[in-house]
């Protein structure tokens, strides 16, 4: 063990094997897990667990990686603030799978102390177990209860200290952000997204593939469309393999991540909408996190009681819409979400202005990156806040990978043009007629972009953005002069990016 404020080697070889160490309970079961947590649980009328939590938020302005930012005395000391708790207080330890098959896969072993086990439970349901006695590639040591909040990161060990908060998503987060980064050193791209695989009907009657990656922030509808039906019927389908996170591949193959579980928004969850979500959110085998649930054991998913960040934790074996499949064999089609009401309702991308989108990421804020500021425009790197080196050599990357691959971009906006509000039932016929490939498209000439000039079932004519938004011609004008001044920040983006600003 090294002195305070000085680097640490390795912390994980500080750490005493868990299966041996008398402090720490190693991999128990699920349920026993659950009972840990009994007094701080809400039961809910489904028979599934809701938990309280005191932090409701990611903490993205406290978090540092080694590789970003340079660590001091005191960063250390934060990772050996972990490394005290995993020797001294009694632990919950699990070990379970980051993605599939060798090459792909990791083993994730979390440490937290056992009064806050709840946050085990709802990780450990996200991953598959780990194999039998198979060393972690990253290790994540989550203590809530310190009186500073610090996120530390060691991305070339591996290891993630998380203390003073008692938030779900930064266990989740802290492997995903590892897991990312891996792939971007292998070549390829980890991205904030969703895949899903669209089978249809050719017109000989043969069922074509069409493999779709959605990009988008927390809250801005990825997870609704990725596990969306399309309205297909057999043998067509329309099927989700991963929600949040994934790595694209220099071969077009899109590696999963969670084999288990999804983390998915809970404001508004509707049956009649969202009828996939709402079944596995409304199953035994869900964890709830910060939903408004009563003392008899009521739901009410409309309530932001506690937060407009309330969560579920769901499994994939009670989410019709979900494969078996996490990984997605060939990327065809990506698609860049956004709520900005000055584009239209989807636009066809070349490979530099998809990675324009890319470096953009345009949305709004959520309630899931800082409840204060939601409602409020926001832009993100590969509306992926988890990032790990130079975010301008990442849009570099994704622009290669688009054009090599021969990817169809998108982007897809689902909030409003203008005051003219982009149903579901809009996006989802923009989305059947991409993936048919019966979209007639023409070029706009308040945008700049390529946009539908029909659409099979849709009147596009209402969403025109010339005619929809106020003082059109400025505000585009405007925009693009902000954009051109947010890409000017990144020293390393190649200037045929930055020269097809749209």
């Amino acid at each position: 063990m090294s002195q305070h404020g000085t680097a640490i080697d390795s912390p994980t070889a500080a750490i005493a094997d868990p299966q041996t160490a008398d402090n720490v309970v190693y991999d128990p079961a699920l349920a026993s897990v659950r009972e840990f947590a009994r007094d701080l649980e809400t039961t809910t009328e489904y028979g599934s667990p809701s938990y309280v939590s005191e932090h409701q938020s990611r903490n993205a302005d406290l978090t540092k990686n080694a590789v970003d930012h340079d660590f001091d005395g005191d960063d250390y000391e934060h990772v050996e603030t972990a490394l005290d708790a995993v020797a001294d207080r009694e632990m919950v330890c699990l070990d379970r799978q980051l993605g599939r098959h060798s090459e792909n896969s990791y083993v994730c072993r979390y440490y937290v102390p056992k009064e806050h086990s709840r946050i085990a439970l709802a990780w450990a349901k996200l991953l598959e177990p780990a194999p039998d006695d198979a060393e972690p590639d990253f290790t994540t040591v989550q203590v809530p209860d310190t009186e500073e909040v610090a996120i530390r990161v060691l991305p070339d060990e591996g290891f993630t200290a998380v203390l003073g908060t008692d938030y779900s998503g930064e266990a989740k987060k802290s492997f995903l952000r590892l897991f990312m980064l891996d792939a971007k050193r292998q070549g390829g791209l980890g991205l904030h997204a969703g895949t899903k695989r669209v089978r249809l009907e050719s017109d000989d009657g043969d069922l074509e593939t069409v493999g779709q990656v959605f990009l988008g922030l927390s809250g801005t509808g990825k997870s609704t469309l990725t596990a969306h039906g399309l309205g297909l019927e057999p043998p067509e389908d329309a099927t989700m393999l991963q929600d949040d996170v994934c790595a694209l591949r220099p071969d077009g193959t899109v590696a999963g991540s969670e084999g288990e579980g999804l983390y998915i928004k809970t404001i508004g969850l509707d049956h009649g909408e969202q009828p996939d979500l709402y079944e596995a959110a409304t199953h035994d085998s869900a964890v709830l996190e910060n939903v408004d649930v009563a003392a008899d054991g009521t739901v009410d998913f409309d309530s932001d009681a506690h937060t407009a960040n309330a969560r579920a934790i769901v499994q994939r074996d009670h989410l019709p819409s979900a494969d078996e499949e996490i990984d997605l064999p060939s990327i065809d089609q990506v698609f860049f979400i956004t709520r900005n009401p000055a584009m239209p309702p989807i636009a066809k991308l070349s490979s530099e202005e998809a990675a324009v989108a890319f470096m953009l990421g345009e949305s709004v804020q959520t309630s899931a990156g800082d409840p204060d500021s939601a409602g409020e425009a926001i832009r993100v790197v590969g509306t992926n806040p988890f990032i790990v080196g130079s975010e301008g050599e990442e849009g570099n990357r994704f622009r290669d990978l688009v054009a090599d691959l021969d990817v169809d971009a998108f982007l897809l906006n689902t909030g409003s043009v203008g005051d003219r509000d982009i149903g579901v039932d809009d996006t989802v016929s923009l989305l059947r007629a991409v993936s048919r490939g019966r979209v007639a498209w023409t070029d706009d000439p308040t945008t700049g972009l390529t946009v539908p000039d029909s659409v099979p079932g849709l009147d596009v004519s209402r969403f025109d953005v010339g005619d929809a938004l106020d003082d059109a011609d400025d505000r585009i004008a405007d925009l693009r002069e902000e954009r051109r001044e947010y890409l000017a920040a990144f020293e390393d983006l190649d200037e045929t990016i930055r020269a097809a600003i749209y």
